[in-house]
């Protein structure tokens, strides 16, 4: 029997057959080492194989995947996490303040994502919390971000009108990712009221979201759209993107890569980087160019670390 993995618990696993029957199943005893090296070997959004023996529903096979979002929670950690697999487009919700997503956190999420070939739109949440300094800030990164490509959306979960964010979704499998607190829960109960799925507030200690959703699960909406919610994410670590790629993942920086004087030019110490010169410029932001810098020293930290 085919069927897609809706829900995961680390354990246990819910799948939706093709005739559209809910089952719990568990891995078969020997799937966990035939060649998985992530944390996750099955995760929401995979297309599975099952077998049901003695009343139990077994996952078999994992069929192949169009595409995942994987991460590394620890910079040098050689395990591997992935958030969702087969989705059509992901949405990042950032908030400015309560919490607050850096630019390197997006960054690092948005170079992942286009190294495995998934689509991105950038959702700015909580925009009834903007201070002058927020409205700021948040007119600059959709300025930066607009600028390179990406899609752009500002919104207040609580109390606006979803209309955008529904045309955008429809029709697709949408991840939704970010921080805890960025208020994931939150705008999925307003787009399906009735889930009741739990939030919490942002703690004022240390100015970050508290883990309402500890799964990962599929949820079908009533416009024609499929909604994965994940739990919040503090690190980013890249996964299987070598240093000299990582330039090829920023849209900016790869239009200008022929222009260097070297070929094999990583824009960090060689003279006649057309890519170090439109930072100084100010044709590159600036936070952009901090976060590919960050992600190169973490690569050759790696190398020095590992050897590979």
């Amino acid at each position: 029997m085919k069927a897609t993995v809706i829900k995961s618990t680390g354990k246990w696993y819910q799948v939706k057959s093709e005739s559209g029957q809910i089952h719990e199943c568990r891995l078969k005893g020997k799937f966990r080492t035939e060649g998985i090296k992530s944390t996750n070997p099955i995760v929401v959004g995979d297309r599975v194989k099952v077998e049901e023996s003695d009343n139990t529903f077994m996952i078999i096979e994992l069929y192949d995947r169009k595409n995942a979002i994987i991460r590394k929670s620890v910079n040098l950690s050689k395990q591997t996490h992935i958030i969702a697999s087969n989705i059509d487009q992901a949405i990042l919700m950032i908030t400015i303040n309560n919490p607050i997503t850096t630019t390197n956190f997006i960054d690092r999420f948005l170079i992942s994502a286009n190294a495995f070939g998934v689509d991105v739109i950038l959702l700015f949440n909580k925009t009834d919390l903007f201070s002058e300094k927020d409205k700021k800030i948040h007119s600059e990164l959709k300025f930066v971000y607009s600028n390179i490509g990406y899609k752009c959306i500002s919104i207040s979960a609580t109390i606006d009108d979803l209309s955008k964010v529904k045309e955008i979704m429809k029709g697709k499998i949408n991840l939704i990712s970010g921080h805890s607190g960025v208020g994931k829960s939150t705008l999925i109960n307003s787009l399906k009221p009735g889930l009741n799925i739990n939030t919490k507030e942002v703690s004022d200690s240390y100015n970050q979201g508290q883990h309402t959703t500890t799964f990962s699960e599929l949820y079908e909406l009533d416009f024609g759209a499929s909604i994965i919610d994940t739990p919040g994410i503090r690190g980013f670590g890249l996964v299987e993107i070598e240093k000299n790629e990582i330039t090829n993942y920023f849209p900016e920086f790869f239009k200008l890569k022929g222009q260097c004087k070297f070929n094999n030019c990583i824009h960090k110490n060689e003279p006649n980087c057309k890519v170090k010169q439109a930072v100084l410029q100010n044709k590159i932001a600036e936070s952009r160019y901090f976060s590919y810098l960050s992600m190169l020293e973490e690569e050759e930290e790696k190398y020095r670390t590992t050897g590979y």
